[in-house]
């Protein structure tokens, strides 16, 4: 049985994974919760992190972590690298070409890592909005 197969369907869930897979904004659980809050009276912020959970384990999102009070949560699961702004906290998608992740990569096998598993490349300074 595969982890899509392991989990009940549900309707919050799949809005949740919408609100992910339409925003490039990156949100809070907290965010994803007042937004669905109107549509799901009943819902709870637990309710919210259960599912993102459960979306993290079927391989459909991904949680970042920079080291903030809050996690964000990404609806695009596959490696890629962020943009997160210094001074307001705003992370954004960074279009790497795979080629030069790859190379990347390959710095840590030249100083003798033979076995990475995973890598993450994240780039910090201030965004074109509060430099202005």
């Amino acid at each position: 049985m595969n982890d899509t197969m392991k989990y009940r369907k549900s309707r919050q869930r799949e809005r949740i994974l919408e609100i992910l897979h339409g925003t490039k904004s990156h949100p809070t659980a907290d965010t994803i919760y007042i937004e669905l809050k109107s549509e799901f009276p009943d819902l709870s912020l637990g309710n919210v992190y259960r599912n993102l959970n459960i979306l993290m384990d079927q391989g459909h999102i991904q949680r970042l972590d920079f080291g903030s009070t809050f996690n964000r949560f990404d609806g695009n699961p596959h490696i890629h690298s962020h943009f997160i702004c210094e001074k307001c906290g705003s992370v954004s998608d960074l279009e790497i070409d795979h080629k030069d992740q790859a190379e990347i990569a390959g710095l840590a096998d030249k100083s003798g890592l033979r076995k990475i598993s995973r890598y993450k490349l994240d780039f910090y300074g201030i965004c074109e909005k509060c430099i202005h």
